[in-house]
């Protein structure tokens, strides 16, 4: 009967190191590492990884699985729930680093039983709704970054509209002075001064804005 510590680690900021090291200081001790790198645990399911794979074959009746929580096994729960299925059937015992729980086939009462794969599934939706939230956030998060960098690339949202500047260009062609232009189109003196003195850029801003 072996002892065996799973890993995945999927982004920078995990490390096999860290996972090893919360391992042996809740108690632990194992015979083989087994660690995924750079695995998703939602696209990518646990028999299809190179060292996932390797996991299953070596596994057999009696010997220990140690993850740090079951989203290491994967955040689709379709796959984690299976795969903790497959294990219990063979006679592994499944034990979690945080909380420090159990999932085994010791029992054979249909009550807790019930309430062990009740738990395994409750975990499996929790590992793949923490995936779903985390990446909702990045798209939120990329999309505010693209909107600040398109903002800083347009400039300054124009103050006059397209009819505006145009109106502005038609009375001073007409020899209407600033304070007149600014009073029948109803904008600054300064910003009639800045689509006099460059209409090309006062029409670049609208385009930029879509306006």
């Amino acid at each position: 009967m072996a002892t065996f510590l799973y890993a995945r680690v999927s982004t920078s900021e995990q490390t096999l190191e860290h996972q090893k090291t919360q391992a042996e200081q809740a108690g632990f001790k194992f015979d083989h590492v087994i660690a995924d790198h750079g695995v998703s645990g939602v696209s990518v399911l646990m028999k299809d990884r190179p060292e996932g794979k390797r996991l299953f074959d070596m596994l057999r009746s009696g010997d220990t699985l140690v993850v740090r929580w079951v989203d290491r096994l994967g955040r689709n729960y379709r796959d984690v729930t299976d795969t903790i299925e497959e294990f219990i059937r063979r006679g592994v015992v499944i034990r979690t680093i945080i909380n420090n729980m159990t999932f085994d086939g010791a029992t054979t009462d249909p009550m807790q039983m019930a309430v062990r794969d009740a738990l395994v599934r409750f975990m499996a939706a929790t590992a793949q709704a923490q995936a779903e939230a985390t990446k909702e956030a990045q798209k939120a998060g990329v999309a505010n970054a693209r909107a600040k960098s398109d903002d800083a690339y347009r400039g300054r949202k124009p103050s006059f509209s397209r009819s505006q500047m145009a109106l502005v260009l038609d009375l001073d062609g007409k020899g209407s002075n600033v304070s007149e232009i600014a009073k029948a189109t109803g904008l600054s003196r300064q910003t009639v001064y800045r689509i006099k003195d460059d209409a090309a850029g006062a029409e670049k801003a609208l385009a930029s804005w879509g306006l």
